[in-house]
């Protein structure tokens, strides 16, 4: 079976082309003159709201439910649907099929997933926590469950531009640090993150461009002027490495808040561009967390990554640094929904 990947961004397309066993043949960064022939076409959804718990086949039905979810994502949803629609003129009898970045997440707990707010708005806005980033979770804590035999109790950490944490247990999301938006949660490459809502009332008051800026202007490029890593981590000015420790402090904090939701940790996960890429974010994490059991070994740490182990010998829990492979995640589930 030969499946088409599409990851429609808000600013980006993406495809990937994946053959028998889900060997990459060949990937492209924008819709081609000609699409290759594929017997399935994947699409991912950034928002399935309350309904969309795994993948489905797209029919119309399906197409209209999704056209509604446009306003929880508004920059993102309609890429999506764009995408869908090209791709389907072009190959029509390619099963369409969507899975979604919040489905991994419908299976929080009522008191994980609820605010406290007033009832009647979480009745009449249907407000929770949908969470994001759940392929990449899904995919990382499914390849720490293969490369770690016995390990339920699982945190993966996506660090990118966007940034989150997910508690997984027993391969079931429990808890995870994104909630009603993106916004929420760690610090990010140009998103805030957790802010006191107190602050951002006195502030909408004062900043007209509030949105804009906690969105895009905020997080590292808000205190650094760059949202890139790589950059921050070559410099040694005062707003650079505040900017670092800022993004440590929450992200330890956050680790520490997984492993509370899951009683304890048997797996921790690097993986998204900083995650797999940066050792010394890997390591300056893992020395603020030792009393979880956690350690690093540095040379392995410094050496080239795969899905590899880069624990401490007698360390009690495991850290791992896995490759991000939203599109096998897709192309996993793409199997347990076709049966084939």
């Amino acid at each position: 079976m030969r499946i088409l990947v599409v990851n429609a961004g808000s600013s980006s397309l993406k495809l990937r082309l994946l053959g028998p066993g889900d060997v990459v043949d060949a990937s492209w960064d924008a819709l081609p003159a000609e699409l290759p022939d594929a017997d399935v076409v994947v699409h991912r959804f950034v928002h399935g709201g309350k309904q969309f718990h795994s993948a489905v086949v797209i029919d119309d039905f399906i197409e209209s439910a999704l056209h509604a979810l446009i306003p929880l994502a508004p920059l993102h949803q309609p890429k999506s649907l764009e995408a869908l629609a090209e791709v389907h003129k072009r190959l029509p009898d390619a099963v369409q099929v969507a899975c979604f970045d919040t489905a991994f997440h419908t299976t929080l707990s009522e008191p994980a997933a609820t605010y406290a707010l007033p009832r009647e708005w979480i009745a009449k806005y249907g407000l929770r926590r949908y969470g994001f980033h759940g392929l990449s979770h899904a995919w990382a804590s499914h390849r720490a469950a293969e490369l770690v035999a016995g390990a339920r109790r699982i945190v993966t950490c996506q660090l990118g531009a966007g940034v989150s944490l997910c508690a997984v247990r027993d391969g079931v999301s429990v808890d995870t640090t994104m909630g009603f938006t993106p916004l929420e949660g760690l610090v990010m490459a140009t998103r805030s993150g957790d802010v006191d809502p107190g602050l951002l009332m006195w502030l909408s008051t004062r900043e007209p461009d509030l949105a804009d800026v906690l969105e895009h202007r905020s997080g590292l490029a808000g205190l650094a002027g760059s949202g890139d890593m790589r950059v921050l981590l070559g410099r040694t000015d005062h707003d650079a490495l505040l900017a670092i420790e800022v993004y440590l402090h929450r992200l330890r904090k956050g680790i520490a808040a997984m492993a509370a939701s899951l009683g304890g940790i048997d797996v921790l996960v690097f993986t998204g561009g900083v995650g797999e890429n940066s050792a010394e974010i890997r390591q300056r994490t893992i020395d603020g967390l030792e009393f979880l059991g956690l350690g690093i070994d540095t040379a392995a740490n410094a050496g080239p990554m795969g899905d590899t182990d880069v624990s401490r010998a007698g360390a009690s829990a495991r850290t791992l640094v896995i490759a991000a492979r939203e599109d096998l995640e897709m192309a996993r589930q793409v199997h347990l929904l076709l049966g084939r």
